[in-house]
C-alpha cells in the first residue's frame, strides 16, 4: 500500500475489499435527531398555522412525506418563501397528529380524533395516514356507525372503505334497516345501497318494505325519490300479496303500479332455489378438488359468466384428499367423506366440510357413520344420501348390499337408511321428482349396468331398467322430466382393455326406459359435468386410457334444449377426478385467475 493525499490508496494489482455498511437503527436515530431538535426549537424553518395554533417545523421533513409540502416548498408558489403559512380547514388536534407521525413515525388512533386526523392527512396528502385511517374506520364498522362511516369514505373519496361499508350494510340489512340510523340514509346513499350488487341477507319483499320505510319516514320530501328506488327492486322475486298491500301506500300507489305495469311480475315469483335473495349473487360452474399435473389438490375454482374467466375460490380445508362426495344445498357447498394417501397407504374418512359462498367460511358437520371414499352424494328432500362406495370396514353380513345413510341439516345427524343391493361403487346418482336414481358403477371388477331407484317416502329400493351401456367413473345429470349418464367407461371382454362410452343417454320416469340423445365429440371419464340452464358442461377428464398425455382441460357443451353442441374456452389447465356442481357466487369477489400450467 503507499499513502497519498492522507488516505491509503491499494495497488493496482491488489482488490479494492470493498465492504458495505448499514448500521439498523440508523433510520431511527434519525427520527430522533429531528424529533429532538423540532422540541429544542432549534433549525425550524416554517411556522404552520391550523385552527389558530401555531406549529413550528422543518420544511424538509414537511416535504419528505407529504406531496401536498412537497409541491409548496419546491415548486414556484407563494407559500415558498413565506415563514408562517395559514392552513385553512386543518383543525388542530389534525395536525398535531400529523406532525407527530412525521417525526416519530407513530400515530395513536381513536373515535376522538380519526376525523380530524382523516381531515388533515387528505388535505396536506399524506397517504400513508389516509390509509391508516380508513383501515381504522373499517375495523370498527358497525350497525351504529356504518351511516357515518359511509358519509366519511364518500366526503374524502375512500373507494375501499365505501366498498367495505356498503357490503356490510347489504350483509346485515334486515336488522339495520330496523334502527334509527337507516332513516338517516340519503337518497344517493340509499340509491347506491340498493344498485351496489352486494349480496343481502333478507329477501326482496322485505328490502321493498325497506324501501317503503324510508319514504314514509318523510314523504313529503322523499315521496319524488319513489319511482328511481323501485327501478332499483328486482320485483320478479316479490310475492304478489306483498306488491298488492305496498301499493295500498299511498307514497307507493302510483310509483309502483307503473314499475309493475312496465315489468310484469311472473305468476310465481321466487329467487332461484336455495337463496333467499339473487341480490349480488351469479350463478357460476365450481370445479371441486381433483388432480392436474401439479398433482392432487383441494382448490375450489369457479366460472362467472359475467368474468369469462376461471378464478380461485376456497379450498377444502382437510388434507389433501379425492373421491369425496359433492353437493349443492341451500346455496351451500357439503364436501364430505374422501380419501387420502399416508404413508403410501390409502386412508378412507367419514368426515365433512360445509362452504357458504355469501360469507366465504367453512363449518364442520358430523361425519357419517361410515368411511367412505367413490361413492355418490345426492340431495333429496333437504336431505343428503350417502350411498354405496368403498370402505375400509369389511362386513360379511353387508357385503351383498352397498350401506347406505341419510344427512338431516337441521339436527346435523346421520342416519342409515335400507342398503343398496349389490356392492357398488364409483357410480353416478342423481334425483328427480323426489326419487333417488343410482346406476352403473363397480362391483369388484366388473362393470355395471344396472340402475335402481330409491324412494325416500318408503325407504325401499327399486331396480329400474338397466343402463344402454355398462358404464364407471361416469356423472348423471337431471334435466327438466329426464335423467342423463354421460361418460365412463366399460371393460371389453375380449381385449381386456378399458373402452370410453361415447354417448349421452336418457332416461324416461314414465316408460322406464333409456334412449340415446346424441354421441360426444370427445368421450372421457372423471370428468366433470354440471348442467346450467339447458346447457351441459363436460370439463376436463380422461380422454383416453393411454398411461401417458391421457388429461385434457377440453370444456364441450351440449344444449339439451336444442340438441347443440358447441366448444367453450378450456380449462387452464389439463384436470381429472375433479366435481363440477352449480353454485351461486357473490359477483362483488376479487380473486385470483387460474394460471395455465405448461405440460
Amino acid at each position: 500500500m503507499t499513502r497519498c493525499g492522507g488516505g491509503v490508496v491499494a495497488a493496482a494489482a491488489r482488490p479494492l475489499n470493498t465492504v458495505q455498511f448499514e448500521h439498523p437503527s440508523h433510520t431511527g436515530a434519525l427520527l430522533y435527531g429531528l424529533n429532538t431538535l423540532r422540541s429544542k426549537g432549534l433549525l425550524l424553518d416554517v411556522t404552520l398555522i391550523a385552527d389558530g395554533e401555531a406549529f413550528q417545523a422543518h420544511r424538509v421533513v414537511l416535504a419528505s412525506c407529504s406531496d401536498y409540502f412537497r409541491a409548496m416548498f419546491t415548486d414556484e408558489m407563494r407559500e415558498r418563501c413565506q415563514s408562517e403559512i395559514c392552513l385553512n380547514g386543518v383543525s388542530a388536534m389534525g395536525m398535531r397528529c400529523l406532525l407527530e407521525y412525521a417525526y416519530t413515525s407513530r400515530l395513536s388512533l381513536n373515535l376522538a380524533n380519526i376525523q380530524d386526523v382523516l381531515s388533515a392527512a387528505a388535505h396536506v396528502q399524506v397517504l400513508t395516514i389516509v390509509e391508516a385511517c380508513s383501515n381504522y374506520l373499517q375495523a370498527q364498522l358497525d350497525l351504529d356507525n356504518c351511516v357515518d362511516i359511509a358519509t366519511i369514505a364518500e366526503t374524502y373519496s375512500l373507494h375501499g372503505l365505501r366498498k367495505r361499508v356498503y357490503a356490510f350494510m347489504c350483509a346485515h340489512l334486515h336488522q339495520f334497516s330496523k334502527i334509527n340510523d337507516f332513516q338517516r340514509l340519503t337518497i344517493s346513499q340509499l340509491l347506491h345501497l340498493l344498485s351496489c350488487d352486494y349480496p343481502v341477507d333478507c329477501s326482496e319483499a322485505q328490502v321493498l318494505l325497506t324501501v317503503a320505510s324510508w319514504l314514509q319516514h318523510n314523504p313529503s320530501d322523499r315521496g319524488s325519490h319513489a319511482t328511481a328506488l323501485l327501478a332499483a327492486l328486482n320485483l320478479s322475486e316479490v310475492p304478489s300479496p306483498i306488491l298488492e298491500r305496498t301499493s295500498r301506500l299511498s307514497v307507493m300507489e302510483e310509483p309502483l303500479r307503473a314499475a309493475l305495469h312496465r315489468h310484469p311480475p311472473p305468476a310465481v315469483p321466487a329467487p332461484p332455489i336455495g337463496l333467499v335473495n339473487s341480490r349480488g349473487l351469479e350463478l357460476a360452474v365450481v370445479k371441486v378438488g381433483g388432480f392436474s399435473i401439479a398433482g392432487i389438490t383441494n382448490e375450489i375454482t369457479y366460472y362467472l359468466p359475467s368474468v369469462g374467466r376461471w378464478r380461485h375460490l376456497t379450498t377444502i380445508p382437510h388434507v389433501e384428499q379425492c373421491n369425496f362426495g359433492t353437493v349443492v344445498l341451500n346455496n351451500e357447498l357439503y364436501v364430505i367423506g374422501g380419501c387420502f394417501n399416508q404413508s403410501l397407504q390409502e386412508n378412507i374418512h367419514p368426515f365433512g366440510f360445509r362452504y357458504n359462498p355469501q360469507h366465504n367460511k367453512w363449518s364442520t358437520m358430523a361425519p357419517m357413520q361410515r368411511e367412505r371414499c367413490r361413492f355418490s352424494l345426492t340431495v333429496v328432500n333437504s336431505r343428503l344420501y350417502a350411498v354405496g362406495g368403498a370402505s375400509e370396514v369389511s362386513d360379511v353380513a353387508v357385503e351383498d348390499e352397498s350401506p347406505c345413510e341419510s344427512y338431516d341439516p337441521n339436527s346435523d345427524t346421520w342416519t342409515p337408511i335400507a342398503g343398496l343391493p349389490g356392492a357398488r361403487a364409483q357410480h353416478a346418482a342423481a334425483t328427480l321428482d323426489g326419487i333417488l336414481y343410482v346406476g352403473g358403477g363397480l362391483e369388484g371388477d366388473h362393470v355395471l349396468d344396472s340402475c335402481q331407484a330409491f324412494d325416500p317416502n318408503t325407504g325401499t329400493w327399486t331396480a329400474r331398467a338397466s343402463l344402454l351401456t355398462p358404464r364407471a367413473d361416469h356423472c348423471a345429470v337431471t334435466y327438466g322430466e329426464c335423467l342423463y349418464v354421460c361418460g365412463g367407461w366399460y371393460e371389453d371382454e375380449a381385449t381386456n382393455s378399458r373402452v370410453l362410452v361415447d354417448t349421452i343417454d336418457c332416461y324416461n320416469t314414465q316408460t322406464d326406459t333409456w334412449s340415446v340423445v346424441t354421441r360426444v365429440p370427445t368421450p372421457r371419464y372423471h370428468a366433470g359435468m354440471v348442467v346450467m340452464g339447458s346447457k351441459l358442461y363436460i370439463i376436463g377428464g380422461f380422454h383416453s386410457d393411454a398411461t401417458f398425455d391421457r388429461a385434457t382441460g377440453v370444456i364441450e357443451c351440449f344444449d339439451l334444449a336444442t340438441s347443440v353442441w358447441s366448444v367453450e374456452t378450456a380449462y387452464p389447465q389439463d384436470i381429472w377426478e375433479h366435481v363440477c356442481i352449480p353454485l351461486h357466487i357473490p359477483r362483488c369477489r376479487d380473486d385470483m385467475d387460474v394460471l395455465a400450467i405448461n405440460k
